[in-house]
């Protein structure tokens, strides 16, 4: 496995700004697809074939914000080999009734199996967690604090999409958007009015911390009395993808590109 871990693909990806940088940075936790080949092998072969819980495109989505003067960072691998988005100690972000995946899913949203047989034991977790999971968080604790060191205050925006319809999660189609803040408490009450003011001027639905309120990364990185602040985007697929939600969609993509565009903006100018 040690060696695995040498020789596999980097953990993510930094998009470093090409303007003057902002104090700005996008986290993409789900939109990698790699599998180590030792976790590959216990997957069950069509799962693994189509890992459809992945934020497909949301890196590409996003591939402006360089031209903004924002970071960027995504992450390779997939979710279902550690989700980067959950509590390291598996504590539920909600407790509502709907399917809750694990830091190391064994199931997808709507409650399917992943593996064959074996799931990931107690050892197996925190290597994952060792190995592939702090590293992204460490990265992301630097690039926060580096921006607060150079700019004064920094904001997370961590992205993320999900299909409009999850049975396992709510039986009625998602909104367009959903802003996530942890109810308020993640960031300064000027950046949530103003997301939320751009958000609302879309033709696109808009839903503020429900069914979403934000992940792990949003609740943990966000605090405002610091001059650190983080906000969620949620998005339904529709948005820039194809109705299938299995192939990109040039014409929903840059439609919703320009929106997240004159929200950055907007978060720019709140910021200076």
């Amino acid at each position: 496995m040690n060696s695995e871990i040498n020789h596999c693909m980097k953990l993510f990806n930094i998009i470093k700004p090409k303007a003057v940088k902002v104090p700005i940075i996008i986290s993409s936790p789900h939109s990698g697809t790699y599998f180590p080949e030792s976790i590959a092998e216990k997957f069950r072969p069509e799962m693994i074939e189509k890992p459809d819980d992945t934020d497909w495109f949301i890196d590409k989505l996003y591939d402006f914000a360089s031209d903004l003067g924002i970071t960027m960072i995504s992450a390779n691998y997939s979710r279902w080999v550690i989700d980067l988005n959950r509590d390291p100690a598996s504590k539920p972000l909600y407790d509502d009734g709907r399917v809750i995946t694990g830091l190391c899913p064994t199931t997808n949203f709507n409650g399917d199996p992943l593996y064959r047989n074996e799931t990931p034991d107690e050892a197996e977790i925190d290597f994952r967690i060792k190995n592939w999971y702090r590293p992204y968080h460490d990265k992301i604790g630097e690039l926060l604090e580096e921006t607060k060191q150079q700019l004064g205050k920094a904001l997370l925006f961590d992205a993320h999409s999900i299909r409009k319809v999850v049975p396992g999660i709510q039986k009625d189609p998602f909104p367009d958007l959903i802003l996530g803040d942890n109810d308020g408490a993640t960031a300064s009450e000027a950046l949530i009015n103003a997301t939320l003011g751009v958000l609302n001027k879309s033709k696109k639905t808009v839903e503020h911390n429900h069914p979403f309120k934000g992940g792990y990364i949003t609740r943990s990185f966000g605090n405002p009395t610091e001059n650190i602040h983080a906000l969620q985007l949620e998005m339904a697929k529709t948005n820039y993808m194809d109705n299938s939600e299995t192939q990109y969609h040039n014409e929903r993509a840059e439609e919703t590109r320009e929106n997240l565009k004159q929200l950055f903006q907007e978060l720019i100018t709140i910021l200076k």
